[in-house]
This record gives structure tokens, C-alpha cells and sequence, in this order.
């Protein structure tokens, strides 16, 4: 990975963990220009129970296909609740862009 991509992945991340999301569980990586997000996202605990993770995952998504130097972002999330129901059930709503 170049000084670049380390760099814009670093800076990719302190943009995400500004949403009201918990990301500790999303593997993020920037290679020559195109965002690279796998993992799980969930609702931070405590905060907005209405939030809809898929909205603010489009949102987040949006976000980083504005920033420049970017030219592309590549989204495998998968979308949970930080409910007891969702987190025991074994369905997964999975998004990709």
C-alpha cells in the first residue's frame, strides 16, 4: 500500500467514525483511489433507535465518492441493530453499491 492510500484510508476512517455508526467491525482500505468497505455496521448503542443504518450507509457512501481523489467506493456491508432481536438472529441485511 502506498504512502497515499495510507493516507487517504486514515483520513476515509476519521470521516466515517464521525457519523452516529459503529464501524469497529468494518474493514476500510483506499488502493489507488477506490474505497474499499467490508464488514459489518452497526447502530451505536444509546443513540437514535430510529436511525435506518441503509440510509446512513448511502449517506456515508455519498459522502466519500465526494472527496477528492477518490474515484470510486466499493461498499460489502452488512447492516445490523444493536437490539437483542437483531443481534441474535442470524439474518443479515447485506448492501452493496
Amino acid at each position: 500500500m502506498s504512502v497515499v492510500d495510507s493516507a487517504m484510508t486514515r483520513e476515509v476512517l476519521r470521516d466515517i467514525s464521525k457519523r452516529p455508526v459503529d464501524i469497529s467491525c468494518l474493514d476500510v482500505h483506499v488502493m489507488h483511489g477506490v474505497i474499499y468497505l467490508r464488514g459489518r455496521l452497526d447502530k451505536v448503542r444509546g443513540l437514535d433507535d430510529e436511525m435506518d443504518l441503509g440510509d446512513e450507509l448511502h449517506l456515508i457512501v455519498r459522502l466519500l465518492k465526494q472527496k477528492q481523489g477518490i474515484r470510486d467506493v466499493i461498499c460489502e456491508v452488512d447492516l445490523v441493530g444493536p437490539g437483542i432481536i437483531e443481534r441474535t438472529s442470524t439474518h443479515l441485511k447485506r448492501v452493496r453499491y
